[in-house]
């Protein structure tokens, strides 16, 4: 190792005026060993900077090479692993953690005691070392910077480690001393030996002086003998006292053991009382029900305000005692047992008073709205009243019954139904049941008379007596009902079969009545005016006012009594309303019992679906009845349907209400489909008579018809879209079918079928002002100034025929290439034959001519549409424009001739007027 030394000293470090004080060999930890050397080195110049150097040998093995330095400064941390064993492994923290294994452990130690001395020596931050032996960390001797020697063969520490063991340099006083004592002799510079000679006398005779004064001080050292033996005695006596003391306080301490053993008891027998005391407490206080609450629940009155209050009070606590979370162990307690037995008790009867109260409740509701119904009823069938009067009287009060005060009178149970849903859901179900079974045939009945009514009054009918005659005496119905209701004692649902029996009858005489409306026939749109109509707008408006409110107030009090909470669907949902064959709720409908439900949200829907399983079909019937009486009517109905599914869609998308109107407006939206293609279909059969002019058809003024009314009622309605679609169906219809009656037509011509009926469609929409037949307007405008200015033409022809075949050999003769003023050099067109010509048709033969066309004109045009003075008119410019045609070339091929015709453009106007005004 000396040897590796010195050479990495002369071929490293003298280079770069560095002086090694340190080696240890090592290799890398966990890793194949690859031998390298920590140099530990100061620079030779100021100011001195420690470091510590990686070196390397080469892999050709010739010369050792510097890889890395680190300065001391750098470093963190020093842990040699163990202070201890001997283990060769340390690390050492730079700004990474750099682990190593020295070849041997002296070699570690010396090389961690140099760093402790240079970081002694050197550095004002200090160096954390971890698991060093304290020995080797030893305390440098304070030196100052100038007593640090210079030069390239002076160690800064002394030389190397062994001198530094060997060696310690001088301090300031020492020097001193040295420095007076060779002052003192004259020979120690010249002469060491003399001078090494008087320092060794000068040490003997000192040394003598000191065994002198030694043996002198044996007195003083007999005396501090004998004070020591005398204290050990008093050592001894202590220790005596110590021992007595001791076991003085062992007794003590056995004592103080006991009283605290006791103490102990004491404090977890208090514990454990208090621990008992506060269970007991838990149980009083939450399993024990007061006597008020026990007396309320089996004897409570549940038909007063006051009592129900105290049952609803009541029930809370005894359902509070029932849902407390016992803690471990209280189950097992005789008197937890016996209280949650009491408890059971009490809930059981107390559900059972309470279900058996309900019901009777919903009896007592149902039996007072039959007798108010029957007694309407039976108003109305007393023998010897004026039907008449009567009709009108019930019509005006178009109305359904108000279940307002029912509602309210139940709704005072809603806590006590909350809780038997919490507590008992068989009875809750029951009850549940029991009122959808009264509830349904109790609506049932109203809405049927209630649609009943309205068929009446839309028809006009008085034979609303036959609906009444078939109905069973009034006292014996109410009876049977009641008695049907109740059923046998102790039981929550009784018999039905009485109920049923007497709604089937019901219903079978209301099916012969609808059903004798119903074959009445249909009307024609044309025998009605706009007062039946605006009649039957109203009558349906009312219809759809007085189910609204009714649906919607029966399933509020629904999901508040029977405590079912209505979740809102979310906007641009599809429901089963708007599928287009709402077969899914028509089946529903017809199902006697609720389907399974998934949610509360389902329930309230089957619920509804239930108690007003007739609505759908009754309305379905109404809507047919409409569209039988006028299929106009399906436009009323498409409006105000739309509106009202709109409506209800706004408050909750998902509720029966909207549901089930969604449903009906499909079948609205087909009658109104269906009244579109039946007019089509009429534009397809219409058949015209031969004998007879056709003038404006009748689908076109049906189409008028149809467009105003719908303009009337479609305004700022929701379904516009539909009627647009309608529009654009009819007139196509109606443009193919007014060109195919005109191709048939054999006595009025096809241009004068063409040109009235398109004038007339022209006007239509010109006055509707249809922004969707905007394109239709102007195609039937162009259709019908093409086909009037064809009928001029083709009516009109060549009045001056002779006249007219003259210049047509004279325009055939310039087309030919002879120039015009040459043409009447010709012999067949000489200035002779165009005045033989002329004298043909005096004033008086072209008036007559022109009378005739009048006539002839007028038979083809109908008075309905007034078109007679424009065609007229355009005659007379057609017959005007071929007049100054002939004289012009009159003018060009005989120029200066002299010839004119027999009368003038003015007489030609008198003639047109004369006839005219004649006519």
């Amino acid at each position: 190792m000396t040897a590796i030394k010195h050479a990495l000293q002369r071929d490293i470090f003298t280079p770069n005026d560095e002086r090694l004080l340190s080696i240890v060999n090592v290799c890398k930890a966990g890793k194949k060993k690859k031998n390298c050397f920590l140099c530990a080195t100061v620079t030779t110049e100021r100011p001195v900077q420690v470091k510590v150097v990686k070196v390397k040998k080469s892999d050709k093995g010739d010369f050792y090479k510097r890889q890395i330095a680190w300065a001391l400064r750098d470093l963190t941390v020093v842990d040699a692993k163990d202070a201890i064993k001997e283990n060769p492994e340390f690390d050492l923290h730079f700004e990474k953690i750099y682990k190593w294994v020295a070849s041997s452990t002296a070699e570690k130690n010396t090389f961690i005691s140099c760093i402790w001395k240079l970081n002694q020596r050197y550095l004002r931050k200090k160096i954390d070392f971890l698991n060093v032996s304290s020995q080797l960390l030893e305390e440098l001797p304070k030196v100052t910077e100038e007593s640090v020697p210079s030069g390239e063969n002076q160690s800064v520490t002394g030389g190397d480690e062994e001198s530094v063991d060997e060696y310690q340099e001088l301090n300031a006083r020492e020097e001193q001393d040295i420095e007076i004592m060779m002052e003192g002799c004259e020979c120690a510079i010249s002469n060491a030996e003399a001078f090494a000679e008087r320092l060794s006398r000068e040490l003997q005779v000192l040394d003598g002086a000191n065994i002198q004064s030694i043996m002198a001080s044996e007195k003083q050292v007999n005396i501090l003998m004998k004070l020591l033996d005398e204290a050990l005695k008093e050592v001894d006596q202590i220790e005596l006292k110590l021992s007595s003391y001791e076991e003085m306080l062992q007794s003590v301490k056995e004592q103080m053991d006991q009283i605290s053993e006791s103490n102990h008891l004491i404090h977890l027998s208090n514990t454990n009382n208090v621990k008992l005391l506060s269970e007991i407490e838990f149980l009083v206080n939450h399993m024990d029900l007061a006597k008020g609450h026990i007396k309320a629940l089996q004897e409570g009155d549940l038909a007063s305000s006051r009592g129900i209050e105290a049952c609803t009070n009541a029930a809370d606590a005894l359902l509070q005692c029932m849902n407390v979370a016992l803690r471990p162990g209280h189950d097992m307690l005789m008197a937890v047992k016996k209280q949650q037995q009491l408890f059971s008790e009490l809930r059981e009867q107390f559900a059972r008073r309470l279900a058996s109260h309900l019901n009777n409740v919903f009896v007592q509701q149902f039996t007072q709205a039959l007798l108010q119904l029957y007694n309407r009823s039976y108003f109305l069938s007393v023998p010897g009243h004026d039907q008449s009067s009567t009709l009108a009287q019930h019509s005006i009060e178009l109305t359904l019954p108000n279940h307002h005060p029912f509602h309210r009178d139940l709704l005072r149970y809603a806590k006590l139904m909350e809780w038997l849903k919490s507590t008992d859901y068989g009875k809750y179900e029951g009850l549940t049941k029991n009122y959808m079974d009264y509830l349904s045939r109790l609506y049932e009945r109203e809405i049927k008379d209630f649609f009943e009514v309205a068929k009446i009054k839309m028809t006009g009918t008085t034979k609303e007596s036959k609906k009444f005659a078939t109905l069973p005496r009034k006292e014996s119905a109410v009876k049977q009902e009641t008695e049907s209701l109740h059923g046998s004692s102790g039981k929550l649902t009784g018999s039905t079969s009485s109920l049923n029996k007497l709604s089937v009858q019901s219903s079978g005489n209301r099916r012969s009545q609808s059903s004798s409306l119903l074959d009445m026939g249909n009307m024609s749109a044309s025998d009605l005016d706009v007062a039946d109509r605006t009649k039957f707008d109203k009558i349906f408006e009312q219809v759809l006012s007085e189910l609204e409110p009714l649906c919607l107030a029966e399933q509020d009090f629904i999901s508040k009594f029977f405590k079912l909470q209505q979740h809102q669907s979310m906007p641009g949902t599809m429901t089963e309303a708007e599928d287009l064959d709402g077969g899914l709720l028509s089946r529903q409908h017809n199902s006697g019992a609720l389907q399974p439900v998934s949610s509360e949200k389902d329930m309230i829907r089957q619920m509804m679906i239930k108690i007003f399983r007739c609505i759908e079909p009754e309305l379905n019937n109404l809507i047919a009845l409409g569209d039988k009486i006028d299929s106009f009517n399906s436009l009323y109905m498409l409006v105000k349907m739309s509106h009202h599914v709109w409506t209800a869609q706004n408050v909750d998308p998902a509720s029966f209400l909207s549901t089930t109107l969604g449903n009906v407006l499909v079948t609205v939206k087909r009658n109104f489909d269906k009244c579109i293609s039946n007019q089509i279909r009429q534009m397809e059969e219409v058949k015209i008579s031969k004998k007879s002019k056709v003038g404006i058809l009748p689908f076109v003024a049906e189409f008028e018809e149809f467009a105003g009314l719908a303009e009337s009622i479609f305004k700022n309605a929701e379904r516009r879209g539909d009627l647009d679609k309608a529009y654009t169906k009819l007139i196509r219809g109606v443009f193919v079918n007014v060109e195919k009656v005109a191709n048939e037509s054999q006595k009025t011509p096809r241009d004068v079928v063409m040109m009235e009926n398109f004038h007339h469609i022209f006007a239509t929409l010109s006055r509707l002002k249809i922004s969707c037949l905007e394109a239709e307007k102007k195609e039937a405008k162009q259709k019908y100034t093409d086909h009037l200015q064809s009928y001029v033409i083709y009516s009109l022809g060549q009045p001056l025929e002779k006249l007219n075949h003259f210049f047509e050999g004279v325009e055939a003769r310039v087309a030919q290439g002879i120039r015009e003023e040459e043409v009447s050099y010709q012999l067949a067109f000489n200035k002779q034959e165009l005045r033989k010509v002329i004298k043909e048709y005096p004033g008086k033969e072209v008036k007559k001519g022109l009378d005739n066309l009048y006539k002839k004109v007028d038979k083809h045009l109908c008075e309905e549409e007034n078109l007679l003075q424009v065609v007229w008119h355009s005659m007379q410019d057609e017959f005007i424009r071929q007049y100054k045609h002939f004289e012009g070339l009159i003018a060009r091929c005989y120029p200066g001739s002299g010839v004119t015709m027999e009368f003038t453009i003015q007489d030609i106007l008198d003639y047109c007027s004369s006839i005219a005004q004649s006519h």
